[in-house]
């Protein structure tokens, strides 16, 4: 009898033969089942660890007895009944509600969902994993969570708060679990590339009123702050992750559309399960505080080892938060790249050591809460290839307040660019630009627009209305204009028929020089640039139009996006191995 006819008296799908041991993560042919047992494994027992996990056995939701313990028996064809398992009710364990979780360092977990969404073996544990993960609420403080159609902006972040088994000397011993990592991913709409924003634990800003969930499901809205160390953003006064989602908002203007948080342990099973991670160092390192010593040269760390490497700050660089970025970001890097590998992807007993630890360090918020929607988010971000992955950190500058240096401030002469540039979704590496060569004429026309003589700002007539912008937006143009650029000869219009989304500038040919003049004044771009027909204004002369879109941000904001990332900034991409120094 040939594999297409096996079973098929039993009702039993061929495909199903071949079935994952979740104890020894290889696939084995059964033929005929030994015993009746339940299709999709249930949650592990308290006393069962994990393989891969080095941590302690974590017990979220207690599993059964099991009479007959090994592989999952063949999944019956839809619409055959299936005999009950002997012993077990007809119903899985009730999922275990998601409630506040001490969560620390992320690490690269994420990446272990694209390898979930690909994995056949990711089918068998889908209830086992749902049983794993815990969510909270994001507090209306996101975008409603991520779309396939959309950039993403994913922020992930990590405590210094002691949990796990074995990582009581990490952290701070005495800490509410303060935001002591924390990186903002963006992923582009194409998904051709992506930009991992570190922001700096000892950056001040302003934390602003944030509403949060208890855990009995009334609400309670925390005082915001001004100027204090980021890391307060989480964990001071009862803050949630939904918190920092809010002053990642105040302070890049991007607002997330999702978070995760995950412990030390992560660090530990991720880098286990897939057999180490491969680190440079350009000199050695015996670093007390967090117990990595390494000669200069290559390794390939896990465990605790690999924990150590991303705590460290003291022996590299200048010994600072700065320098232990730069170190987590190498690190990071070549994760990503191990966890992207054939001998990763290909193998069955990493993956499910990957889904395990990825599901189990994971506490994700309220509109990631299974694992078909990690599952989904996975695929998205596994589109991208590495070397379109851009590391860097929020530009900044020492705290010019403090004697002793201990904080720092933004770099307000390049921090705003790298915001505009991810908010704009404009790539942080080189393939971007290179998949828009075939827009070039497209483009020189518009920047032609800008190219020419400049009317005096006095000659400008133009009249200004609200297309979509905040209201008083047309006023307060009108005001700046004319106060602080000269631009008097311009008058209000009020509201426009109907809403743009970007803001325009229409002309007639011989007001060209004005346009220009506008243009330069207001950091119009071409594409703003409307050649059309003039109007006539209140004094009866000829005027142009220029009408505020839903993209203005104020009068004197520059609507021009960057082309480029300023060469102060430091960058690395995925791809290439990088030394700590």
């Amino acid at each position: 009898m040939d594999a297409q006819g096996r079973g098929r008296a039993d009702n039993i799908d061929p495909a199903d033969q071949w079935v994952l041991n979740p104890n020894t993560g290889e696939y084995e042919l059964r033929l005929t089942p030994s015993a009746p047992q339940s299709a999709v494994p249930g949650p592990r027992r308290a006393d069962s660890p994990v393989p891969g996990d080095t941590g302690a056995v974590r017990s979220r939701t207690a599993a059964p007895d099991r009479d007959t313990p090994g592989v999952p028996g063949p999944r019956r064809r839809r619409g055959v009944p299936e005999e009950p398992p002997p012993g077990r009710r007809g119903r899985r364990p009730e999922k275990k509600k998601s409630k506040a979780k001490k969560v620390l360092l992320w690490t690269g977990g994420i990446t272990a969902f694209t390898l979930v969404g690909t994995a056949g073996a990711a089918y068998l544990y889908l209830e086992h994993l749902n049983d794993n993960i815990t969510s909270l609420s994001d507090d209306g403080a996101s975008t409603g969570g991520f779309s396939k159609d959309k950039a993403i902006n994913l922020l992930l972040i990590g405590t210094d708060k002691r949990t796990g088994a074995g990582n009581e000397g990490y952290g701070d011993s005495g800490s509410v679990g303060h935001a002591d990592t924390t990186i903002l991913l963006h992923v582009s709409k194409d998904r051709t590339n992506a930009t991992a924003l570190s922001i700096p634990r000892d950056l001040i800003v302003d934390v602003p009123d944030c509403q949060t969930e208890q855990e009995d499901g009334s609400t309670k809205v925390i005082p915001g702050t001004e100027n204090v160390r980021f890391n307060t953003s989480l964990g001071q006064d009862g803050r949630t992750p939904s918190c920092t989602m809010r002053t990642v908002t105040e302070l890049t203007g991007i607002t997330p559309d999702n978070f995760m948080v995950a412990d030390f342990n992560a660090v530990k099973t991720l880098t286990t399960a897939v057999g180490g991670v491969e680190v440079c160092l350009a000199k050695n390192i015996d670093d007390p505080d967090s117990h990595l010593k390494l000669s200069k040269g290559t390794h390939t760390i896990e465990g605790e080892q690999a924990l150590a490497f991303v705590r460290t700050r003291h022996s590299v660089g200048f010994g600072g938060d700065l320098s232990r970025i730069a170190i987590q970001q190498q690190f990071l890097s070549s994760l990503m790249r191990k966890l992207k590998s054939n001998d990763t992807l290909t193998s069955p007993s990493k993956m499910i050591k990957l889904a395990e630890a990825g599901t189990k360090a994971l506490t994700v918020d309220s509109q990631l809460d299974s694992i078909n929607k990690l599952k989904d988010l996975g695929l998205e971000l596994g589109k991208l290839n590495t070397k379109n992955l851009t590391f860097t950190t929020v530009p900044v500058v020492d705290n010019p307040a403090e004697k002793v240096k201990a904080t720092v401030v933004l770099n307000r002469a390049t921090a705003p660019t790298v915001f505009q540039m991810i908010r704009d979704d404009v790539s942080f590496t080189e393939v971007k630009q290179k998949a828009q060569a075939s827009k070039n004429a497209a483009a020189a026309a518009a920047a032609a627009r800008l190219k020419g003589t400049q009317s005096a700002a006095s000659e400008v007539r133009v009249r200004v209305m609200n297309g979509g912008a905040e209201a008083g937006s047309a006023q307060a143009t009108l005001s700046w204009l004319q106060n602080d650029e000269g631009v008097t000869k311009s008058e209000n219009a009020g509201n426009a028929p109907q809403e743009l989304s970007r803001t325009t500038l229409e002309y007639a040919p011989d007001q060209a020089a004005q346009a220009r003049k506008l243009a330069a004044i207001m950091g119009l771009p071409g594409t703003a640039l409307k050649p059309g027909k003039s109007v006539t204004n209140a004094q009866g002369l000829p005027t142009m139009t220029l009408t505020l879109g839903k993209d203005f941000e104020g009068a004197g904001v520059s609507l021009t996006a960057p082309a480029k990332v300023p060469d102060s900034v430091d960058k690395s991409t995925a791809d290439k191995v990088e030394c700590a120094k």
